[in-house]
């Protein structure tokens, strides 16, 4: 009998056990998804518009964005006329801007990385870190939610021990249909709110359907928000390497 119940105990937590690694499994994969979604499989190229809304004054400028695998990037600021032509280079951890006025260029030191990129209310972090939110992270599934009439998973993200990443915690909110990212909340190391990301305006684009319109919203400061408008994109594009360089990020147009 006290084996019987020994062994029932045994099966018992092997069964939660094993339901905890399937989560985690589940919840990783599905973070892996939502991020190729957007990012594409192998490498991308898009257009993008952004207003940066203040309670008392507003400004926009327009980019152009490559990305290959997780480890590689490149923006190209387009307008206005006195921005054209700076541009931000992302090989694996190191970042450098360029800004053809002073013809300098510039590495970005780790303090930088949570500083808000031209004004906005996007960090550097958030625009050049894309491998991130994958691989600095631990995913846990925390619920199922309906957000604009979606079925979603609630997936919340804790940071690795000695992950070089600018927040505490990260909570996403992910399409069950097309692995959508629809919300995200951004969490100090205390965490405490420091901003919400709404993704809006569905369409399809290049053969997927995905977010054409994202808000940045402080927790902050009210009034206060970024609005991104994406134009164009095509995915898996056929870049090189060398595309991503320092050299090029100089010439890039």
């Amino acid at each position: 009998m006290v084996r019987l119940i020994f062994l029932r105990l045994i099966g018992a937590a092997l069964t939660i056990m094993s339901g905890w690694i399937a989560n985690a499994q589940s919840a990783t994969e599905i973070v892996r998804k939502a991020d190729e979604k957007m990012r594409g499989e192998k490498s991308s190229y898009s257009e993008m518009t952004m207003r940066i809304i203040r309670p008392k004054w507003e400004r926009s400028l327009a980019f152009k964005s490559w990305s290959k695998g997780t480890e590689l990037s490149l923006v190209y600021i387009t307008a206005p006329a006195r921005e054209k032509g700076q541009a931000f280079l992302k090989i694996k951890r190191e970042m450098w801007s360029w800004n053809p006025t002073i013809n300098r260029t510039v590495k970005l030191p780790p303090s930088m990385l949570s500083q808000g990129w031209m004004g906005s209310d996007f960090t550097n972090d958030d625009l050049l870190n894309q491998r991130s939110v994958v691989v600095d992270y631990n995913h846990t599934i925390t619920g199922n939610e309906q957000l604009e009439g979606w079925d979603c998973w609630k997936i919340t993200l804790l940071p690795k021990p000695d992950a070089p990443v600018v927040w505490g915690k990260v909570v996403l909110w992910i399409t069950q249909k097309h692995f959508l990212i629809l919300k995200s909340e951004y969490y100090d190391e205390e965490h405490n709110l420091v901003k919400t990301e709404l993704a809006h305006q569905l369409k399809e684009m290049d053969g997927r359907t995905i977010p054409t319109i994202y808000e940045l919203i402080p927790a902050d400061g009210p009034g206060n928000k970024t609005v991104v408008q994406l134009t164009t994109i095509k995915f898996n594009i056929d870049v090189n390497d060398s595309f991503f360089s320092l050299r090029n990020l100089t010439q890039v147009k």
